[in-house]
Formats: structure tokens, C-alpha cells, sequence
């Protein structure tokens, strides 16, 4: 099932609303100039790449082919930076069905990339470009870092695996700079609250420690501290801090208010249909599993419905910051 109409409806307007009281509250001076990117260059881990074919990591949709038969549909069940591109009237080269002409956005993104792969990332793109006070540069990584970090507890004690996470959060906000520093308005997102996860869940029971699920949320926690920290003298003119952990906590504790959720603990890909995310579609779902009503699409990644809710709120937070 693809995403209704009205929540895209509620995220333009919510945007637009966001823009409006921002030009409102200026008063004298000189006027604001709405922000609008030329391009949105997208970096980071899966939760931003779409495959040469048209796959994301999150439940993927069909369309009918006009011969009876079925095709996957990238447009539909959009993850967040498609819907902030799309926000602005742009789109990837990876899905661009409307066969717009030259589209200028770029995913550097890469599946399983750590704060560590940015660097690469980035400098794949100044290789034949540069970056530009046009370009929105998004960056959303870290969860693998958080991940990584876990896979050591309890053999590593709590301290070192929370000052390991600081410091990634650290390193990336080197990256926000880095970026910064050569032109382009970054929007950079806090790593979402992985101790909501199914995978957290599933760890409290597995383990037999039921604080396993709080301590990975610590571990997000102290690594968007770090990131916080390092962008501190960063200005509003080239950076924006997203809280993608805030919400993740607000759809989890107040799934209903957010499109009518009504599971938010359970992965709605079904593992036995789909071995990965990337290949989850509307076909492969568990009984009765709904891609609008689950927050998880598998253990650690969200669904369409979890992308829509970050893209509105990347789309707002953009217009918001006096780019």
C-alpha cells in the first residue's frame, strides 16, 4: 500500500506554514530570501541510497506494467530525501520517473557506510565538482558506527563504547565543516533512537538483559552529543541540525498520531519472504502488515511511512534555517 495523499498534503502545508513564519517574525531590514537548492546532494548510510534499480531500504512498491503484470515503483513509498528533493520540485537520477531532463541531484550514500566512509563519499564528489551555496547537502550516518560500538558490550566495558560513540559523533561533525567550509548548506541529522528498534527489543529478551534496549539508546544519545559538540560554532547561514532521534522517540511513544500507526515494536517485512530490506516490497510483508501502520519496515530500518515523517521534518527544518 502506497502513502495516502493527505499525509503528503499535511508535510507540503506543515512546510510551507514553516517558511511563511519565518519570513513573518523578520520584521524591518533587509528581506529574507527563501532558501531554494538547485540540487539536494544526499550522503550517508542506506537510510538515504536508492539502487540503480529503483530499490530503497525500506518497503518497496509496485505499479502495474500495462500488461497485466507488475513493476516496481521507486516514486512510491519514498524514503526522506526523495521527499525533500521532491519538496523543492527535484529528483535523483536513480528514480526519476517523470523522465525530468539533466536531474542534478546526486546520492553519494552507501549501504552500511560509517561516519569513517563520509570522507570518502565527499570526496568522490569534489573529484569532478564542487559544492555550491545552491546545494542542500544532506547527511544522515552514524547508526552503524552506534552499532559497531554495541557489538562489544558486555566485553568492553560501557565507558570506552560511550566515549567510541562521542567521538564518531565528533568525526562527523568534521565532516559537516568540511563541507561547510567549501560552500555548501548542510542539513545533518542526529542518528535516530535505535533503543526503539525491534532489534533492541528482540535484545532485551535474547540476552536476558532487559537493559539492552536502554543502553543502546545511551549509546545514540552520547554519539548525537558529539555531533552536537563538534558543530557548536557552526552558524545557522550554513548548518542545520535535524533531530531525527526526537522523533523517532515521539512516533514510538505516540504512534496515533502519526498517520494512525498502530505497531511500532515489530519489523513488517517478513524475513522468510525477504532476506534483506532492500528486497522487502508490498509482497513480502507479515500477515496482515501494513507499510502506513509499522514504524519498522525490518529490525533497524524504517518504514515508508517512518521516511515520510523525517522527510516532512526535513523538509521544515530546511526552510526554517536561515540559509
Amino acid at each position: 500500500m502506497n502513502l495516502s495523499v493527505n499525509l503528503l498534503r499535511r508535510g507540503a502545508l506543515g512546510a510551507a506554514l514553516a517558511a511563511a513564519m519565518l519570513l513573518a517574525s523578520c520584521g524591518g531590514g533587509d528581506p529574507v530570501v527563501e532558501f531554494v537548492p538547485t540540487r539536494v546532494l544526499a550522503f550517508g548510510d542506506e537510510d538515504s541510497v536508492i539502487t540503480a534499480d529503483g530499490r530503497k531500504y525500506t518497503v518497496n512498491a509496485f505499479k502495474d506494467d500495462g500488461a497485466g503484470g507488475k513493476v516496481l515503483d521507486c516514486s512510491a513509498n519514498s524514503i526522506w530525501v526523495q521527499r525533500l528533493a521532491a519538496s523543492y520540485g527535484l529528483v535523483f537520477p536513480e528514480c526519476n520517473s517523470n523522465s525530468t531532463t539533466d536531474p542534478r541531484s546526486r546520492i553519494f550514500a552507501t549501504p552500511d557506510a560509517k561516519v569513517a566512509d563520509l570522507a570518502t563519499q565527499i570526496d568522490q564528489h569534489l573529484a569532478t565538482d564542487t559544492f555550491s551555496e545552491k546545494d542542500l547537502v544532506t547527511l544522515m550516518v552514524g547508526q552503524h558506527d552506534v552499532l559497531e560500538q554495541y557489538a562489544r558490550y558486555p566485553d568492553t566495558g560501557k565507558a570506552e563504547l560511550l566515549q567510541a560513540v562521542f567521538d564518531a559523533g565528533k568525526a562527523l561533525a568534521v565532516q559537516v565543516s568540511r563541507v561547510a567550509a567549501a560552500g555548501g548548506k548542510v542539513l545533518v541529522s542526529t542518528v535516530p533512537d535505535l533503543g526503539f528498534t525491534p532489534f533492541a527489543i528482540n535484545e532485551n529478551t535474547s540476552t536476558g538483559d532487559s537493559t539492552r534496549a536502554a543502553f543502546l539508546a545511551q549509546l545514540v544519545a552520547k554519539f548525537n552529543e558529539g555531533l552536537r559538540v563538534g558543530i557548536q560554532n557552526e552558524t545557522g547561514d550554513q548548518v542545520a541540525l535535524m533531530l531525527t532521534d526526537e522523533l523517532v522517540q515521539s512516533m514510538a511513544k505516540f504512534p496515533g498520531s502519526y498517520g494512525g500507526m498502530t505497531n511500532v515494536t515489530s519489523a513488517v517485512c517478513d524475513p522468510a519472504k525477504a532476506a534483506t530490506v532492500d528486497q522487502c516490497t508490498t509482497d513480502t510483508l507479515v500477515t496482515d502488515g501494513s507499510a502506513l501502520l509499522y514504524l519498522w519496515a525490518d529490525d533497524i530500518h524504517l518504514s515508508p511511512n517512518g521516511h515520510a515523517y523525517v522527510g516532512s521534518l526535513a523538509g521544515s527544518r530546511a526552510r526554517a534555517n536561515p540559509f
